[in-house]
């Protein structure tokens, strides 16, 4: 059974009303970036952190999987498929898709400020005073901007084995997850789905410029006629 590894980013999620994660101006929802999405962000206030993510978590529970999300589930009854996002939503796994890689973490984790491997399930809001077992506050499970991404030498090897990749929704220009498309099999064939894309078909590489829930259809249309 071939092997289709999807890289999915904020554009994969945005038909579903969840906003990406940063604007032109460099403000996420209405806040600066490096206040929310950092160590020291948390480090010098971590309530407005833990409410920012809060709203974020809350905001989930509001949206639904979208079109593009069910297709590349359906694609698991033809293909063996990995997903690597950099998505920290669960639509992809609320659409039906199996074997999903968290490259920047997820909105429904947490884990210990004082151990890193002690992560749990959370559903509800996060405050300053809930903590891990060994009584460390606990923070969300996010990848914040100066912290390694522990998911990506998984996501490196799985790439390594591809025998198509799908692109969806995604610059490709955020280091070190736009590096992954360099570890596929020279000429496997590439889908680049994105509205807006920097790049141009050539060779091995098609792209679609469209939406997520257009193009992925597109993609998982032609893979059928295959």
């Amino acid at each position: 059974m071939k092997h289709i590894v999807v890289l999915t980013g904020a554009g994969m999620s945005a038909e579903s009303g969840i906003k990406t994660f940063r604007d032109a101006d460099g403000l996420w929802e209405g806040h600066d970036v490096m206040e929310v999405a950092t160590p020291e962000g948390f480090a010098a206030n971590p309530e407005l952190v833990l409410d920012f993510y809060n709203q974020r978590r809350r905001q989930l529970f509001e949206v639904q999987p979208n079109a593009a999300h069910y297709h590349l589930a359906e694609l698991e009854n033809n293909y063996r498929v990995t997903i690597v996002t950099q998505n920290v939503d669960d639509l992809h796994e609320r659409a039906g898709s199996s074997n999903v890689i968290h490259l920047h973490g997820e909105l429904l984790k947490v884990r210990s400020t004082g151990n890193a491997y002690d992560i749990q399930d959370w559903k509800t809001d996060l405050v300053m005073g809930d903590t891990c077992k060994e009584g460390y506050q606990l923070r969300p499970h996010i990848v914040w901007f100066g912290e390694d991404v522990p998911m990506i030498e998984k996501a490196i090897s799985v790439c390594e084995t591809a025998d198509i990749l799908i692109i969806i929704g995604t610059s490709m220009q955020v280091y070190p997850a736009a590096s992954l498309m360099h570890y596929t099999p020279e000429n496997i064939p590439v889908y680049f789905i994105d509205p807006k894309p920097a790049i141009e078909s050539k060779a091995n590489l098609t792209v679609i410029p469209k939406a997520a829930t257009v193009g992925v259809n597109e993609v998982v249309e032609l893979l059928k006629a295959l």
